[in-house]
């Protein structure tokens, strides 16, 4: 398994990761034809059985059924042709809260299973509000850092270029201002660059969704403050961000403004709606960005969609 983390060089990512740096890779900054990856969102083990009991601030005693449907997920993905090219986890990687007596074991079981991923298909971590705490810290992000890497960061693929944001900072960051502040400046020099560059493409990742349905919705626990919202389309409208991906919403939704798609993916553990376990394909043509949610059934049974596949072709 490959493991991307670009801000510092890879010096903090697990053991069981081994680095890519694509972003040092001139080849990747060039357009070289359509190609697609793999978005999923929350597999957050221990929150399936926490939900049943209604102990969602506890952080789960049980967590088998996560990790049997995010092995099937890997054994999905590993199993694609054509082969993805990377596979981005947007966040709530698991349930238990920084500080809860289940965090560790559920960072391993987590990691276990994620060791199963083709070492060719690397993975991508993107930081939610259970792996960094709904109010994160210094502390709390430096325990996600050391387990998972980065909380943010850039990198490229296929002549597109993503940047990888810590939400939780954008919900709530009373508890680690000047961590708010580097993430900041950090963002607003990279979308300078993203507007200059020559990216075929700039996609954002994160785990809080900007919105669920429209960008004047009213706030709520699963999407950002209408004016930190705002703020943000604003900036990544006039960077040229085509879509920004997340999760956290444990069902799918999403919408388009000003050119700019926000794409919320269900979950591969969770379901709080009517969806079912699954994850989002994503095909990335010199022109579009499509996507589509499949189910971890259709995608083991019948792989890719057909239509997506001749994009790909």
């Amino acid at each position: 398994m490959q493991f991307i983390a670009t801000r510092r060089l890879c010096l903090t990512v697990c053991s069981l990761c081994a680095s890519s740096i694509w972003n040092t890779n001139d080849e990747e900054k060039e357009w070289s034809g359509p190609f697609c990856f793999i978005q999923a969102a929350d597999p957050q083990l221990g929150l399936m059985k926490a939900w049943r009991m209604g102990d969602c601030d506890g952080g789960g005693d049980e967590w088998a059924e996560e990790v049997q449907l995010t092995k099937q997920a890997v054994e999905a993905i590993n199993k694609l042709q054509p082969r993805p090219r990377f596979v981005v986890l947007c966040g709530d990687l698991i349930h238990a809260m920084p500080g809860c007596q289940f965090r560790e074991d559920q960072e391993k079981d987590l990691k276990d299973v994620l060791r199963a991923t083709d070492p060719d298909i690397p993975l991508v971590f993107v930081s939610g509000n259970h792996d960094l705490g709904n109010a994160p810290t210094p502390d709390t992000v430096e325990q996600y850092c050391r387990a998972w890497g980065d909380d943010y960061f850039s990198f490229w693929v296929g002549g597109v270029l993503y940047l990888v944001l810590n939400s939780q900072l954008f919900f709530d960051a009373s508890g680690c201002p000047q961590l708010e502040e580097a993430h900041e400046a950090w963002m607003e020099k990279q979308l300078q660059k993203a507007a200059k560059s020559s990216a075929r493409h700039v996609i954002i990742f994160q785990h809080i969704p900007l919105y669920l349905r429209t960008p004047d919705e009213e706030d709520d626990y699963f999407n950002l403050q209408r004016a930190k919202r705002e703020n943000l389309i604003h900036r990544f409208c006039q960077a040229g961000v085509k879509a920004v991906f997340s999760g956290h919403y444990h069902r799918n939704a999403g919408g388009c403004h000003a050119g700019l798609d926000m794409v919320v993916s269900s979950a591969i553990g969770c379901q709080l709606g009517d969806d079912t376990h699954g994850v989002r394909v994503v095909v990335v043509t010199a022109d579009k960005i499509i996507h589509r949610y499949h189910s971890l059934d259709q995608l083991r049974e019948k792989g890719i969609d057909e239509d997506l596949k001749k994009l790909l072709s």
